[in-house]
């Protein structure tokens, strides 16, 4: 249900996040702003900064962020309007709805969700007591599967039968659809999802039931597992990992998560003592999962799939996700041909030697092709080699790809300088962006565009006048920028943008700026001026006309001149007077 703006506003500026951070955690003053242990994520040293005079909060440890509304969602695992209900019923505010239409939608949500947490009862209780659930129980024994695992993590069993379910939940047509527990047969009659099958509830990161995996027992017919339907309206299985709210606090404090792709195999990691395995529901890894992980301070993230799977996994993305969100992402070194539920049982030692002994993903994926080459021959060696570059040269990073071309002239017994000049060669075949993160020139610790961004915040007075959108060649940046341009303050900034942008301007709002404003300006009017060079000089490669030509060649040699003057503090006011608007006219035409 929506809840009128002028009221979440007035909940956002009365809401004490220091007093709010401070009931679960110990917070002192440091300057200006406020230190804490974060309470979103397991540490010793203090790393979350809070601002009150912003009323945002970042996490240096953990990269959560927010303001007072957020900080409520995560720690009691809330919606959005249901943190604004809260923290409005704590400081005494009355709330005004403004849509009778969303308030029914999150009714019906409600509605759903309870339908799947009585199935999950139901099919609990159908296994531990009901006489033909005796064959379940026995196959879960033979498992290893006590009482105490059954109970802890809802095991159940949904009999062979037509309707039972139905019957007990008396549901409509509509709800046994969108909640996935149903359908309307042929015949006009209510029908169960799921029969005779072992069933692992599914829940979502908050602890709702929201779907079900259905195993067959072995000997019967049909697929060995089955999920909830996708056209669920409470299941998004690209969204959801099973076994994330049970061992989020494993997750947590190691800062890992291990992904399977059973949920026995995540059940057998934790009957090993390894309580921080998730599994995949029916589908690959996606990016949300990696969000969603991130959420939980997981910064390693290992593979615990079968070697084909892991190895056939889309590399492009995997590297994607490590630079993006900061990822160490590995592949368990589990003994061929067996599954980690299999080795739990066996030898749990082994099992926890897989995950400490985890390579990193580019070395799996080498490896395999290093071990399945032919060696023994000039052309089976010739071979290999250029497969494994081929792999290798998907890696973004040249000091990590090289470090790989020297191993694979050393198996292969090729000289590592031709290897060198092959990988040139494969690297360029590859499409690369236009802007490159690392093309964005740095001031200290922060990047050339973070310090302007971060002016903006503190000091807008200073710099708005002279910068523009254009100016900013890395998307995350631009996006945020512009956001603050409508002079509403960050918290509003942060709500009009993406998940990272808003993370960014939250991460640069508790930090005070103490750089000279002509050092930023000028160090963005570099990393600006360096890639309009390289458009100028390219353009004049290509001109037809020798005045067009001419004309480059004067704009390439007033550019290089001006941007000398930047190094220089007696002209480097004048150019950055100079340069930026020059430089924004440039670039707004490009993209014109």
């Amino acid at each position: 249900m929506g809840i009128n703006d002028e009221d979440i506003a007035r909940v956002r500026s009365t809401a004490d996040l220091v007093a709010l951070i401070g009931e679960h955690t110990e917070i002192k003053r440091s300057g200006r702003s406020w230190m804490a242990r974060c309470p979103l994520h397991g540490e010793r040293t203090p790393s979350l900064s809070v601002s009150p005079e912003k009323g945002v909060y970042y996490c240096f440890g953990c990269q959560r962020s927010g303001d007072a509304i957020t900080f409520v969602q995560e720690i009691d695992n809330l919606d959005f309007v249901g943190a604004v209900e809260s923290l409005a019923g704590r400081y005494g505010i009355q709330l005004r709805y403004t849509s009778r239409d969303e308030g029914a939608t999150r009714a019906r949500k409600r509605t759903l969700l309870d339908a799947v947490g009585k199935a999950v009862t139901f099919y609990h209780d159908r296994l531990l007591t009901g006489s033909d659930a005796g064959e379940a129980r026995g196959y879960l024994r033979s498992r290893g599967y006590d009482g105490a695992i059954v109970r802890q993590y809802q095991i159940g069993w949904a009999p062979d039968d037509w309707d039972q379910l139905a019957k007990r939940l008396k549901l409509s047509a509509d709800d046994l659809r969108d909640s996935g527990l149903g359908f309307v047969n042929k015949a006009g009659r209510q029908q169960d999802a799921f029969r005779g099958r072992v069933m692992f509830p599914i829940s979502d990161e908050r602890g709702d039931p929201v779907g079900f995996g259905g195993r067959i027992l072995p000997g019967h017919e049909g697929s060995k597992y089955k999920n909830t339907t996708t056209e669920a309206s409470v299941y998004d299985k690209s969204r959801v990992l099973y076994g994330l709210h049970t061992h989020r606090e494993g997750i947590v404090k190691a800062g890992e998560a291990i992904i399977c792709e059973g949920y026995t195999d995540v059940i057998g990691y934790a009957s090993a003592g390894i309580t921080r395995a998730v599994a995949t529901c029916g589908t690959a890894l996606t990016e949300e999962h990696v969000k969603l992980l991130k959420r939980f301070s997981a910064d390693r993230l290992i593979l615990s799939f079968d070697a084909d799977a892991a190895g056939l996994a889309a590399a492009e993305r995997v590297y994607a996700w490590e630079k993006e969100y900061e990822l160490d992402i590995r592949v368990a070194a589990l003994p061929p041909g067996v599954d980690p539920d299999d080795l739990a049982r066996e030898d749990p030692a082994a099992l926890d030697r897989a995950v400490e002994e985890a390579v990193p993903f580019l070395r799996f994926r080498l490896g395999r092709v290093l071990d399945a080459g032919d060696l023994s021959t000039v052309e089976g060696r010739a071979r290999t080699a250029e497969h494994a570059l081929e792999v290798v040269a998907e890696h973004p990073d040249p000091l990590v790809r090289d470090q790989y071309v020297v191993e694979i002239a050393d198996r292969c017994r090729l000289e590592v300088v031709r290897l060198r000049e092959l990988m040139t060669g494969e690297r360029r075949s590859l499409a690369r962006r236009p802007v490159e993160q690392s093309d964005v020139p740095s001031v200290g610790r922060l990047t050339a565009e973070d310090e302007a961004i971060r002016l903006v915040i503190h000091r807008p007075d200073e710099v708005l006048g002279l910068l523009a959108p254009a100016l900013f060649g890395d998307p995350l940046r631009r996006e945020a920028f512009t956001a603050l341009t409508h002079d509403d303050g960050v918290i509003a900034a942060a709500d009009r943008v993406g998940d990272e942008a808003a993370s960014l301007l939250r991460r640069l709002a508790v930090e005070s700026s103490d750089v000279e404003t002509d050092d930023v300006l000028a160090g963005l009017a570099r990393g600006t001026a360096d890639w309009v060079l390289r458009d100028l000089q390219r353009s004049a490669r290509i001109a037809a006309a020798d005045t067009d030509r001419q004309g480059y060649a004067a704009a390439i040699a007033w550019l290089k001149t001006q941007t000398e003057h930047l190094a220089e503090r007696s002209t480097r006011e004048a150019a950055i007077v100079q340069l930026l608007p020059w430089l924004t006219e440039h670039a707004e035409g490009r993209a014109g």
